[in-house]
């Protein structure tokens, strides 16, 4: 993942066991922004407590040493090196009779690896406390709430408070809707292996597609793709108008013969993160 590795672009590679960030990696889930949601998300729902959350919600970015710190990544390779690991991996497992083996393959990743690059001391990692804490909460109006509750703390230091504002600006000026649908999908997916996660997120990208319960989709490509204005109108217009039913909607089973169907294999690929 040497580059921008965002929204759909993650997912060609997240789920593969071997995931190699650089220092010239950025990863997000943006979507939100767009007025749809974090889809192939499921890794969110992997991620060390209450961080996928944070990440689907908000739309950060991180670095390729972030993405290490959390399992997003599985190795960190200085984007220099990346040639020379091809040829070995090449060269190596060519003539080596344990070439599908592993640990045989990470151990030639690991050879020009770092094992854990330094965090710039304004990664959301130092908030862990923090996001475990807010986006552990039920509903996203209560993970707001929470939020602004923690700016109010006579200990927040002036590097904290800009964080904060921050992540509460991000929330807000998102489509309301995508962050209800973001929030229960990653809620749902902690408990479903992957077909299941790949069904549910089908079913909702066709109902927002749809744009029947809202068209924040079409709305927020105009905004950002098209028009370029950056000033989606989101309807509804905030969180508050939103029904649990309208959410329901968009999780709900499709007619007949519209529902995905995955071929019939014992193996696909889970996200592994070596953290949990």
């Amino acid at each position: 993942m040497n580059g921008i590795a965002m929204g759909a672009g993650v997912c060609i590679s997240v789920h593969g066991k071997f995931r190699v960030a650089t220092e010239n990696s950025i990863f997000a889930m943006p979507e939100n922004a767009l007025g749809l949601f974090p889809d192939v998300g499921h890794f969110l729902s992997r991620l060390p407590g209450f961080f996928g959350e944070y990440l689907g919600l908000t739309g950060t970015r991180l670095d390729g040493a972030e993405m290490l710190a959390c399992g997003l990544a599985t190795h960190f390779v200085p984007s220099a090196k990346l040639s020379l690991l091809e040829k070995a991996l090449i060269s190596r497992a060519a003539s080596a009779t344990s070439s599908c083996d592993l640990a045989f393959i990470s151990a030639i990743i690991d050879e020009y690896s770092l094992q854990q690059p330094a965090l710039n001391e304004k990664s959301a990692l130092h908030k862990m406390d923090v996001i475990d804490k807010c986006f552990s909460r039920p509903t996203v109006e209560d993970i707001l709430s929470a939020l602004e509750k923690e700016v109010t703390t006579t200990d927040a230091n002036k590097a904290g408070d800009e964080w904060l504002a921050s992540t509460i600006q991000s929330l807000k000026k998102v489509s309301p809707m995508s962050l209800k649908i973001c929030l229960r999908s990653i809620r749902e997916g902690r408990v479903q292996a992957m077909d299941e996660c790949l069904v549910r997120e089908y079913r909702i990208a066709c109902h927002v597609m749809r744009g029947q319960i809202s068209k924040d989709f079409r709305e927020g490509c105009r905004a950002i793709l098209w028009d370029k204005d950056k000033k989606p109108k989101w309807k509804p217009s905030s969180l508050d108008l939103i029904t649990e039913h309208m959410v329901d909607q968009c999780f709900s089973r499709l007619d007949g013969d519209e529902e995905l169907k995955l071929p019939q294999r014992c193996n696909l690929p889970v996200f592994a993160n070596a953290k949990l």
